[in-house]
């Protein structure tokens, strides 16, 4: 371990070998760091918070801290990150409640630019990347390689399904289901993330039949159990990933961004 002299290190908290902790960095008696995290100055990492393997945090940031909700009463919540995720400087990530699961969840490999806000009892899966200053309100579910554009906001409760992609300065008040692209204020659907897709080398044949799933969904007028019943009868024997599209819309519970 490489811990500055400046640093407030609670002789209770679980550092492990190769961390690394800069100046006038505060950690407290509940914390469990795994190892190869680097954690920058000034930061704070509060509460019960397990953080897992080759983690960056930049400096200012605050990890752990008591969530901002008027129900919290002090009660011991929890915060889980996974491993190789990078925060920038300045996010906050805040504990869950126990109206909830008292449990705020964060997987691997993501990238929370400057100012980024991970409000109580969310959950974001994997390889997501949160532009700077987006604002991600409580008991928000996020899936796995989800983008957000900067300076975006998400309505707590909202589900952000895998794939998805929110354009920068929108404002996420309903579901947003997987594949698909939104934006605005309040955000509208805009297509699907066809290019991020072919990056991440897809085949022609699932492009192509993603873009027939979202046209019965958004451009066929139909209600919402006519689009999934179609989607099952003719694109999911065909295209197994359109059963990540069928699964965000039938789990919905506030309705899909239109």
């Amino acid at each position: 371990m490489q811990i500055h002299p400046t640093a407030i290190v609670d002789s209770r908290a679980r550092i492990a070998e190769g961390v690394i902790i800069h100046p006038y960095t505060i950690i407290g008696p509940d914390v469990e760091i795994g190892e190869g995290c680097e954690i920058g100055p000034h930061v704070v990492i509060k509460g019960h918070t397990r953080i897992g393997r080759n983690n960056r945090i930049f400096q200012f940031s605050s990890v752990g801290e008591d969530c901002q909700d008027k129900k919290y009463k002090g009660e011991p919540t929890y915060l889980e990150i996974g491993d190789d995720n990078v925060i920038r400087e300045a996010c906050t990530i805040h504990r869950g409640t126990v109206q909830d699961h008292a449990l705020t969840k964060i997987g691997s490999r993501n990238l929370f630019m400057v100012n980024s806000h991970v409000a109580h009892d969310c959950v974001v899966g994997d390889d997501c990347i949160f532009a700077n200053n987006v604002g991600i309100a409580g008991h928000v579910k996020v899936g796995n390689s989800v983008i957000v554009g900067g300076n975006s906001g998400i309505h707590q409760f909202c589900v952000l399904s895998s794939y998805s992609m929110v354009g920068g300065g929108s404002l996420i008040l309903k579901d947003v289901p997987a594949f698909v692209m939104v934006s605005g204020n309040p955000a509208q659907a805009a297509g699907m993330n066809f290019e991020g897709m072919r990056r991440r080398g897809w085949t022609s044949e699932t492009i192509n039949n993603l873009k027939r799933a979202y046209r019965i969904v958004y451009r066929q007028s139909l209600t919402m159990e006519e689009a999934i019943r179609q989607l099952e009868q003719d694109l999911l024997p065909v295209c197994p990933e359109v059963g990540l599209l069928i699964d965000s819309l039938k789990s919905s519970s506030r309705g899909i961004t239109r």
